[in-house]
């Protein structure tokens, strides 16, 4: 039994794929006898020619992997893609690294542990990357005799 000319007319009725209409085997024939528009839309007011309905792909797993990172898992060294500077930027890196020395510097002068003069120059030495950490300007001042 062709039913190609039934299915493209509801098709194009329910703004639909051929694929996704859904005829009832019950009234075959009914269905074979509609040629026009005005018949197809009566049958699918009737409920014999139906849209199927479209299944989506389920969020189940992502859901469930969200829920493992939000907890922290799944960041391990396995998981970790790009290069060295893609996840925390070499500006990013820096600015986390200077403010941390500035603060410890301010802190220093701020307490009177080291005078204005000193403060600067140690100020331009952790800004031109001299120190690599707040440990190293201690062990740089106790080297100099910098402090009180």
């Amino acid at each position: 039994m062709q039913l190609k000319i039934q299915k493209r007319l509801a098709a194009q009725i329910l703004k639909a794929s051929e694929n996704d209409i859904w005829l009832d085997s019950n009234r075959l024939d009914e269905i074979k006898e509609a040629i026009t528009n005005a018949d197809i839309k009566s049958l699918i007011k009737d409920k014999a020619i139906k849209n199927k309905t479209i299944r989506g792909i389920s969020r189940y797993r992502i859901r469930k992997r969200n829920a493992q990172k939000s907890k922290g898992r799944r960041h391990g060294v396995g998981s970790i893609k790009g290069g060295k500077h893609a996840r925390l930027t070499q500006k990013e890196g820096w600015m986390n690294h200077i403010r941390v020395q500035r603060a410890f510097l301010q802190n220093l002068r701020d307490k009177g542990v080291i005078d204005k003069s000193s403060y600067r120059s140690l100020y331009m030495k952790s800004k031109g990357g001299f120190f690599r950490s707040k440990r190293h300007i201690k062990i740089y001042m106790q080297e100099h005799g910098l402090g009180k």
